[in-house]
């Protein structure tokens, strides 16, 4: 018995370093997850995987391939084309901030965030029912898995596609 307590113990400890060694970065964590393909096919076509692959640090606000299908029809497959790809730029960078912020350090109450797009801001409220995000659209995004961590950031997974415009209130 004490053999194979052993035995387990050093598989365990091997696993855990062999994830530790192996940690994946942004890009690599939302291509393996068939919930973000929308989002994996828009960073690409914008020519952002390779910035987002790298040291980083970032926060992505990650919508889920069914807050693209929110979006009026055909916005998606315009985004998509070459032609539009300043535009797509703009809208994926309005949902990565420079920083590293986990869940626990979004202060409590309603605080503006400055993401990547220039100009913009973000109304982000955290309080006894989660993480919501007004866009400038003045709509909110729920925070539906919070920290998700990446070797080069964290993963916040939202339930809209976040749309500049407006400075949102933020209260």
């Amino acid at each position: 018995m004490r053999m194979n307590l052993k035995a387990t113990a050093a598989a365990l400890t091997l696993s855990l370093t062999a994830t530790a060694a192996s940690a994946e970065n942004i890009v690599e964590i939302a291509a393996a997850d068939d919930r973000f393909s929308t989002l994996v096919a828009a960073v690409t076509a914008a020519g952002l995987a390779e910035t987002l692959s790298g040291p980083g640090p970032f926060t992505v606000y990650a919508p889920l391939n069914d807050a693209f299908a929110a979006l009026p029809e055909g916005a998606v497959e315009t985004l998509l084309k070459p032609e539009n790809k300043g535009q797509l730029t703009d809208l994926l960078l309005y949902h990565v901030d420079d920083r590293k912020l986990t869940a626990g350090m979004i202060p409590a109450g309603s605080n503006y965030f400055k993401p990547l797009l220039a100009s913009q801001r973000l109304c982000i409220t955290a309080g006894s029912n989660g993480v919501m995000i007004a866009d400038g659209t003045g709509e909110m995004a729920n925070v539906v898995v919070a920290d998700i961590m990446a070797d080069n950031g964290v993963i916040h997974v939202v339930d809209k596609v976040l749309l500049p415009g407006t400075r949102p209130a933020c209260h």
